[in-house]
């Protein structure tokens, strides 16, 4: 087994300086070994993103109190200089406000996503530069690979490790700077580097949460950074009828089954999230059928202008979460919005979450989610089911 993918360092001589992100976990301390074996000079950085006592009391998450000491022990044990950047105010004004935001919008968003784009390869990848660094590398779960008509994302080896979902906005001017040197590797091969290079994390557990959000109750947290702005509201069901009350939509997100707190004689979802009037709205499962997605502040890696791309029409995969295989669908343009056409139907898709497009395995980017056709389906749905059941007094949820 190479110590390190050539494809992925393609570019950088013998002995450069390249500045590798540590986390303090054991991908991105694998990565700085692999580096530092292969003769480049490795300046290690760490970044605090937040109060870690204040934030959590414990550990699990990336950028906490023991992981900044785990990326001194390891950057100690590699003999290579390493910084701490004190991050703090920036990830609070551009990821922990933004994710508030996004929940009290009646969004679900994806702040890993919005911490490569706006913390890690925008103000971690200057600061490399001026550190005289030749590329920046990370830990990450991704490929990246020079063709002739530039630098492309692909990918990972290892499917059910692959990130290349949160790093859909990386710009192709970020990538030339990029480093993934794990993409060609499967996690238990990345455990045995770290056993191999004798590394004092070889054991350590990955992380499983958002790094700032304790226990994963992000209402917790969006609570405490928004005092006030949780406010209780009806539960209604999409056919009109109240059903019960609610602590604050924050705590809801579209499609969500589970905690609704409602005796009904069917299983009842979250359809959709009513922010102006404070509404809960639920219906059954079919409500959250949706094969049309708008799209915003797209992200294009793919070849050609994105504005031909998307008025000619293109055929893709999509991924809509992180964990699930890409599905068959068409890009292109509507009303001037791009809009994703998918073959098949999908289930629960909320405002706030990332679409992704894929060729095979490479990365052809993409964007934000801002509304699907769920809701006109969702309205017929109840429409038909109301003429069958010559339903009285009861009214669709205009929209």
């Amino acid at each position: 087994m190479p110590d390190f993918d050539p494809l992925d360092l393609h570019g950088l001589r013998a002995g450069a300086r390249v500045v590798v992100a540590m986390s303090g976990g054991v991908d991105s301390s694998v990565a700085a070994a692999m580096l530092k074996r292969a003769g480049f000079d490795v300046i290690g950085i760490t970044l605090q993103l937040y109060d870690h006592g204040e934030a959590l009391g414990r550990s699990g998450g990336c950028c906490a109190g023991r992981d900044i000491a785990d990326a001194r022990r390891v950057a100690s044990a590699l003999e290579i200089p390493h910084y701490v950047l004190d991050y703090e105010q920036r990830f609070r004004d551009r990821v922990i406000d933004e994710f508030a935001n996004s929940y009290l919008a009646g969004e679900t968003p994806v702040p890993c996503v919005a911490c490569n784009q706006n913390i890690k390869f925008l103000d971690l990848l200057s600061t490399a530069n001026e550190l005289g660094g030749q590329a920046l590398v990370t830990g990450h779960y991704v490929r990246s690979r020079y063709e002739s008509n530039g630098w492309q994302l692909h990918q990972a080896v290892d499917e059910e490790r692959d990130q290349s979902y949160f790093l859909f906005a990386t710009r192709r001017d970020q990538l030339e700077q990029l480093r993934f040197p794990l993409g060609g590797l499967e996690k238990p091969q990345t455990r045995a580097l770290a056993k191999k290079y004798d590394l004092p994390v070889a054991d350590k557990s990955d992380s499983q949460d958002i790094c700032f959000v304790p226990s994963g109750r992000y209402s917790s947290v969006i609570e405490k950074l928004r005092p006030g702005a949780v406010e209780p509201g009806d539960v209604l069901h999409i056919d009109g009828r109240v059903l019960g009350r609610h602590p604050g939509i924050v705590h809801y997100t579209v499609g969500q089954r589970r905690g609704l707190g409602l005796a009904q004689g069917e299983p009842l979802y979250v359809v959709r999230l009513d922010v102006e009037r404070r509404h809960v709205i639920v219906g059954p499962r079919e409500c959250l059928m949706t094969d049309r997605i708008y799209l915003h502040d797209l992200n294009w890696l793919g070849d050609g202008r994105v504005d031909d791309v998307l008025d000619d029409g293109i055929d893709v995969h999509v991924k809509i979460r992180s964990t699930q295989p890409p599905q068959a669908a068409k890009l292109s343009v509507d009303g001037g919005k791009p809009v994703v056409e998918l073959v098949r139907h999908e289930y629960g898709v909320s405002p706030g979450q990332a679409c992704v497009f894929y060729s095979g395995a490479r990365v052809l980017g993409g964007g934000w989610i801002g509304s699907t056709n769920a809701i006109d389906n969702a309205a017929a749905n109840v429409g038909c089911r109301q003429n069958n059941e010559s339903a009285q007094g009861v009214h669709v949820i205009a929209t």
